[in-house]
């Protein structure tokens, strides 16, 4: 409140800080962490217009869409959708395909395993799996999105009990994601979609 800024720009309004800033007649807006491409768009045409920058903010918009359109062009063609377990941290919790990283992933032909987790739809998309669960199910491809918080890596799961026998494992399918870039909606997603569209075709998908 000192600094008398501009704009506050939240994505969760924990302990009413937007009303509590309103008190104060400082402007606030609201960005929630999107679900989809859609809403990734819309929030930068409103950072935009709050900002008044809302021609550099279509052009971001219209930069984005370019950009995810060549990586889905570029996806090798399959018959049916390739398999992954996308991890968050080393106790197994994991993403849908209906979270937003998952419909990201969709783009490339791919589809969680963790869709058919018990409570997973109750847990709003982020079941927290088991050793046993990710065995039976075999991926074709593993993303590990804790490779700088706790260090995870190839090494790191073939230590694991059982993992040396999945696919994913034996055929090097194993994706190693800069945390920052699994985590955010800007931007870094196309960032995120080339890296795994890279291993991918590496893979040679038919």
């Amino acid at each position: 409140m000192a600094e008398r800024p501009d704009l506050v720009v939240i994505s969760d309004n924990t302990g009413g800080l937007a009303k509590r800033l309103a008190g104060f007649s400082i402007p606030v807006l609201d960005l929630p962490a999107p679900d989809s491409l859609s809403g990734v768009y819309a929030e930068f045409d409103q950072l935009g217009r709050a900002t008044g920058n809302q021609a550099r903010a279509e052009r971001e918009i219209a930069s984005l869409r370019s950009q995810i359109s060549q990586v889905r062009a570029a996806v090798p063609a399959h018959s049916a959708p390739v398999t992954y377990y996308y991890e968050l941290d080393q106790t197994y919790f994991s993403v849908t395909s209906t979270t937003f990283v998952g419909r990201l992933l969709a783009l490339l032909g791919m589809k969680s395993i963790a869709d058919l987790a018990k409570g997973a739809a109750a847990a709003g998309g982020y079941p927290q799996l088991s050793a046993e669960y990710i065995l039976r199910a075999n991926p074709d491809y593993i993303i590990l999105a804790d490779t700088i918080c706790c260090h995870q890596s190839l090494a790191t799961l073939r230590s694991r009990p059982g993992w040396t026998g999945l696919t994913a494992i034996k055929s090097g399918h194993v994706i190693l994601l800069n945390d920052d870039i699994a985590s955010r909606w800007g931007p870094r997603i196309v960032d995120l979609l080339r890296i795994v569209l890279t291993v991918l075709k590496r893979g040679g998908m038919k």
